[in-house]
């Protein structure tokens, strides 16, 4: 038992006071969410093939729109994918440390060749088919999230390699209409790991209309609380040459510095190659 309750938890979370969750106990699946931690670091010991079957059940009981299910995860086992893999996610030094990975891909090829083998068209691929496959894979992922950590896993995604999409969907072997949405890096935590501390829900959560007249002061105590907690050294700092190295460096700046170059600007042009229509 704790002494603890949700509203402690949810202070954790946004370093913001409330009274929420004050009568409820920090326990169950709630309390499990709120204290989630990414994890980077792992223990050698490896994970069961069976206790990873359990997880990626648990994930794959998501919610799927309208039921079509439009996920597939690879587990990379082969030891000449995972080091291709791992090559082209370099700038993620802890990937190699990680046991296990998997890459979660969305899949609107299975629709597809069903219509096909059931003689019936399919006059749907448009922008909302890659828009529901792309949403149905980030559920599992989530989930799977959740299941993993259920059994005292530790994960973190890898989107980093939709940096190098091209060449991860090679080395996998996908096909037309299948896609790499993010890796996982999955095993046993070496660390405990922090709570992230979140934008507060004033910048997050709207009643009735879309608000953000008090975005720019609610970030600015953001920045504030978050920078208080987890202060960024120098060394850390982005793109200190173009912008040199500043005084205060909270979440917004590091954010607005990351984003300050094109990113990924391939995307388009290879899901047009794989039979996604953007239009």
């Amino acid at each position: 038992m704790t002494d603890k309750t949700i509203a402690d938890l949810i202070e954790d979370r946004f370093g913001l006071a409330t009274d929420d969750g004050r009568d409820m106990p920090a326990e169950g699946e709630l309390a499990a969410i709120l204290r989630h931690r990414s994890h980077r670091r792992f223990k050698p010991d490896p994970v069961p093939d069976e206790l990873l079957r359990v997880v990626l059940a648990g994930a794959f009981s998501a919610p799927a729109k309208s039921d079509l299910q439009q996920c597939s995860v690879i587990v990379v086992k082969d030891p000449e994918i995972r080091a291709g893999i791992n090559a082209l996610v370099a700038g993620q030094d802890w990937v190699p440390g990680a046991p296990s990975l998997l890459v979660f891909c969305g899949d609107n090829r299975r629709i597809r060749r069903i219509a096909q083998a059931r003689g019936k068209p399919y006059p749907n691929g448009h922008l909302d088919s890659f828009l529901n496959c792309a949403v149905d894979a980030g559920i599992v992922l989530a989930t799977f999230i959740r299941s993993a950590e259920a059994v005292g896993l530790g994960c973190c995604p890898i989107s980093v390699i939709r940096d190098r999409i091209e060449e991860v969907s090679e080395l996998l072997g996908l096909p037309d209409n299948v896609f790499p949405l993010a890796g996982m890096g999955l095993g046993w935590p070496a660390r405990e790991g922090w709570v992230s501390l979140r934008l507060p829900p004033a910048v997050t959560v709207h009643t009735d209309r879309y608000d953000d007249t008090a975005l720019l002061e609610e970030i600015d105590g953001y920045d504030r609380r978050r920078e208080a907690r987890f202060s960024t050294p120098a060394d850390k700092q982005r793109m200190t040459n173009e912008y040199g190295v500043a005084e205060f460096y909270g979440w917004s700046e590091d954010k607005a510095r990351q984003y300050a170059t094109p990113q990924r600007k391939q995307l388009a042009r290879f899901l047009n190659s794989k039979g996604f229509g953007l239009d």
